[in-house]
């Protein structure tokens, strides 16, 4: 037997502690082994199921979906493609005389203040009530009163005779007149019959 051995076991209080050593030594060693492959079955398993989701399809709740967009999409175009557009005026001649005295009053009254001609609901107002919502987006009134900043103050829509005749025109006259007023933004119809001069006394009371 070695002398270094005979010496340490003459001296058993130095074998116990190098024995301790080397037994920490010994599960640090096994310890890290371990882990090593544990991260390699770690990295194995990640590539393995990140390769199977790239190559798994569409649930088919999802799939068709995206499909039939992106088919509408280009049904779209290609109508438009292969349709004739040609320019109309905003506004028709009545609607143009209405503007012109309504921007002459504003003009005078709020010069920071502008007239809008047809604008959409939907492009000003909101509302978490999304069948609520989509009842007035794609309404419009004739021409529309902002202030500096570009808040919608007064709508206002110009009746020709015979407008309401039709109990559809009521109707939707009624339900953006409601939303709007919901909205705290006035409301002011304007008749054929009416005079610029009294258009004019109207506007002066909406516009202090």
């Amino acid at each position: 037997m070695p002398q270094e051995i005979v010496d340490l076991i003459g001296k058993p209080h130095l074998l116990a502690i190098l024995l301790a050593i080397g037994a920490v030594i010994g599960i640090a060693v096994e310890r890290f082994s371990e882990n090593l492959k544990r991260a390699e079955r770690r990295a194995f398993w990640r590539s393995r199921n990140s390769t199977g989701r790239k190559g798994r399809q569409q649930s088919p709740d999802t799939a068709p979906k995206a499909r039939t967009q992106t088919e509408t999409a280009s049904d779209q175009l290609r109508r438009v493609m292969e349709a004739n557009f040609k320019a109309r005026p905003l506004l028709n001649q009545s609607e143009k005389r209405l503007l012109a005295v309504v921007d002459r009053a504003v003009a005078d009254a709020r010069p920071d203040w502008r007239a809008m001609g047809q604008v959409s609901l939907g492009e000003i107002l909101a509302s978490e009530d999304k069948e609520a919502f989509w009842a007035i987006n794609a309404k419009r009134v004739d021409l529309l009163i902002v202030d500096q900043e570009f808040r919608p103050i007064h709508a206002i829509e110009f009746q020709g005779s015979g407008h309401h005749l039709s109990t559809e025109t009521a109707a939707r006259d009624a339900i953006k007149k409601e939303a709007l007023r919901r909205a705290g933004i006035g409301y002011l119809e304007v008749t054929s019959n009416q005079t610029p001069a009294q258009i004019r006394t109207l506007l002066q009371g909406l516009l202090r």
